[in-house]
């Protein structure tokens, strides 16, 4: 029996703590590869030899493997983290973590891969046109930037859709920058709560290992649940509105022809 009062809110603070935690290691466990690059990219053993165009062209070359790398491993680690954060926004909070996240992994892994290749090849194409434009036209590194939160929000909106649809890869793909673009509001609402988880990690960077990634997740998927909602909702009204303008056209029908046959 679950503990109630100030226990039982304390205990409800350290399950949620460690399935945050549980999942968010998974998905770095998943993503090791990835991961590894990244850190070597920001941070190469020999820093301080390099100056500043050697230091580009080493993060240029770096992207270019973690794009390669991405779609094998961080997709379909994020894949994965989504299913488990899926169920949770549905209320399945006691869903075994371990079973849950590798059935994630499984099940979305070639659709993940393949969208992977759609977005780590703009991502790449993004951030090296602004390594090199940033410090030429700072018009243009604006521009980029926005660019890359729009495909940052897109790519959330994805994986939601891969784990709460069953659609083919390129509609997934299509619908999700349409959702992006579509809903401003809730575009800029995930930019701004998964900003902020980013900013607060990156200023106590313990939360990096264990909450960052599953808390996004976590907030992006219910960002786009409520999205899901709103439409069902729509489509209810519409089917009902259309049911009632079906019927009345009966009832009109049935009574022309009881006047005819008079």
């Amino acid at each position: 029996m679950e503990p109630r009062g100030l226990m039982g809110g304390f205990y409800r603070i350290s399950e949620w703590i460690m399935r945050l935690s549980v999942i968010n290691v998974l998905w770095l466990i998943c993503s090791i590869p990835f991961v590894l690059l990244a850190f070597v990219g920001v941070f190469p053993g020999n820093a301080a030899a390099l100056d500043e165009a050697a230091y580009l062209d080493h993060v240029k070359t770096t992207l270019i493997f973690m794009a390669i790398v991405a779609p094998f491993t961080l997709f379909p680690a994020t894949a994965a983290m989504f299913a488990v954060a899926r169920k949770w926004v549905m209320g399945e909070t006691d869903v075994p973590l371990f079973k849950t996240y590798f059935r994630g992994y499984k099940e979305n892994y070639l659709q993940s891969m393949i969208g992977g290749f759609f977005y780590a090849i703009l991502f790449a194409i993004m951030i090296v046109d602004f390594i090199v434009y940033r410090d030429q036209y700072s018009l243009i590194s604006y521009i980029f930037i926005a660019l890359l939160l729009l495909l940052v929000i897109s790519l959330f909106n994805f994986f939601s859709m891969l784990v709460h649809y069953h659609m083919k890869t390129f509609q997934l793909l299509k619908n999700a920058i349409l959702i992006t673009i579509g809903r401003p509001i809730r575009s800029f609402s995930s930019a701004v709560m998964s900003g902020a988880v980013i900013y607060i990690s990156t200023r106590f960077t313990f939360l990096i290992p264990f909450f960052m990634g599953s808390i996004i997740a976590y907030l992006s998927f219910w960002n786009f649940y409520m999205i899901y909602q709103k439409l069902q909702e729509q489509a209810e009204k519409a089917r009902l509105a259309q049911e009632a303008q079906e019927v009345e056209f009966a009832e009109l029908t049935d009574g022309d022809s009881s006047s005819s046959n008079k």
